[in-house]
């Protein structure tokens, strides 16, 4: 297997590839998008993914244009996070966020605009398996897992709940709602869908669906401990949103001590879900839960 560092390379080489061209007469428009795919980041999300496929047995390539279709839907929601009617934030990854850059109209055209290109990227792949029923198949499935985990049972739905429960009289049910699906669903996704191109029996898949939803869940708890007590030269943004705007999250609720031994209990759940595997391959796996976990400040 490719190392983080090399999937992450690969990944960034072929960002711009799969946006299709602009008319100059609405120029404005690509330079949004492409401000924000290309701030940086860690790309978290379609490195998992092309590791995914590639620890089943396929190919990376072949798994590509999902990847960058992943990345363009992670930027879309960061960009109308920090819209003054979400977050308002003025940084991200340490830049100025894009409705500062751009306006809040061109922005929220912009994420928009990224959203769509993910959906017509993932249904433009399906066109090249028209004679192979099996890649069809399992391509279409990838899409599929993709777009419900971004969508009303994923990744919005969570946005929702986020928005509309305040910190004082939300349920842990609903904490776990939120962290679960306004950032858990779209790194579980990755995986299913890396996994089901490279050809994964179902065994795997169920294996890797638990992993992935516990890192899933894991990542926005660190989020949150970090959000409580990371400075901007750390995040890249500003810290405290949560807080300053009254919103639940699990480490607001039950507090930081309880938020790291859940995020540490998370982790270890998630190496143990894939233990059974003897390939030194799951290293890649095993370490970035580890990783993911350390990331607290």
């Amino acid at each position: 297997m490719h190392s983080y560092d090399e999937y992450k390379a690969i990944i960034e080489q072929h960002l711009l590839d799969y946006i299709p061209k602009i008319d100059i007469k609405a120029r404005t428009l690509f330079d949004s998008m492409k401000y924000s795919v290309m701030s940086g980041g860690k790309r978290l999300r379609p490195v998992m993914l092309l590791a995914a496929c590639e620890f089943s047995g396929g190919d990376i390539y072949e798994a590509l244009p999902f990847a960058c279709a992943l990345e363009y839907i992670h930027t879309y929601s960061l960009i109308h996070d920090d819209l003054p009617a979400m977050d308002n934030d003025d940084l991200r990854r340490g830049n100025p966020t894009n409705h500062k850059v751009f306006g809040e109209d061109i922005a929220v055209l912009g994420g928009d605009a990224l959203l769509n290109t993910a959906m017509e990227v993932m249904f433009r792949d399906l066109t090249y398996f028209f004679d192979d029923s099996e890649k069809l198949k399992r391509h279409s499935c990838a899409g599929l897992t993709i777009a419900k985990a971004a969508g009303v049972t994923g990744m919005i739905a969570g946005q929702v709940v986020d928005v509309e429960n305040g910190m004082d009289d939300c349920s842990q049910e609903f904490v776990d709602f939120i962290e679960e699906n306004k950032t858990g669903a779209l790194i579980a996704a990755p995986v299913i869908a890396g996994l089901g191109i490279g050809g994964a029996d179902k065994e795997m898949i169920d294996a890797f669906t638990v992993y992935s939803r516990c890192i899933g869940k894991a990542f926005q708890i660190s989020d949150d401990i970090l959000d409580m007590t990371g400075s901007v030269d750390e995040l890249g943004k500003t810290p405290g949103k949560d807080s300053h705007h009254e919103r639940a999250n699990f480490a607001l609720v039950n507090g930081i001590d309880s938020a790291r031994a859940e995020l540490h209990t998370l982790t270890m759940s998630a190496i143990e879900s894939i233990e059974k595997y003897e390939s030194p391959d799951k290293k890649f796996f095993t370490d970035l839960a580890i990783k993911l976990e350390k990331r607290r400040a």
